[in-house]
């Protein structure tokens, strides 16, 4: 069996978001959506699943993090090339996002983050295909 991510995100309003992240060039599986929810295609084997607030809250007994004032969780993507990090969190910032760490290179690893719509946290990084077979180099 292959397994596959579901990560599940409360928004507060969904038409929004999907605006948002269809910005950043994300499609989204109607079969896996409807008014209350939309399932965003990461990858073929990673999703995030955008809830409205009422449909999230029936997964779970505690309180919603206060994005605005809490970190409740950073989702971090990777990308295949250096550039994309900055097109994609540029794209990001142009669709509404707000700033959430400073471009970061380090030991061959480039990152970037922003804040969506909601306040949920993205990280979106490269890795030098160089230490991702194991051999060590020096930051590019």
């Amino acid at each position: 069996m292959t397994r596959k991510s579901f990560v599940n995100l409360p928004v507060k309003d969904l038409r929004r978001s999907l605006g948002f992240f269809a910005a950043l060039g994300f499609r989204f599986d109607p079969r896996l959506s409807d008014d209350a929810a939309a399932c965003m295609v990461v990858n073929d084997g990673s999703f995030v699943m955008l809830l409205t607030e009422p449909a999230f809250r029936r997964f779970t007994t505690k309180e919603l993090a206060d994005t605005a004032r809490r970190t409740e969780v950073v989702l971090s993507m990777s990308v295949d090339r250096r550039d994309e990090v900055d097109e994609l969190v540029n794209r990001a910032f142009m669709a509404g996002a707000r700033p959430s760490l400073d471009p970061v290179q380090h030991e061959g690893v480039y990152s970037w983050g922003f804040e969506d719509l909601d306040g949920h946290l993205w990280e979106v990084l490269w890795t030098d295909p160089d230490l991702r077979n194991g051999r060590r180099t020096a930051d590019r």
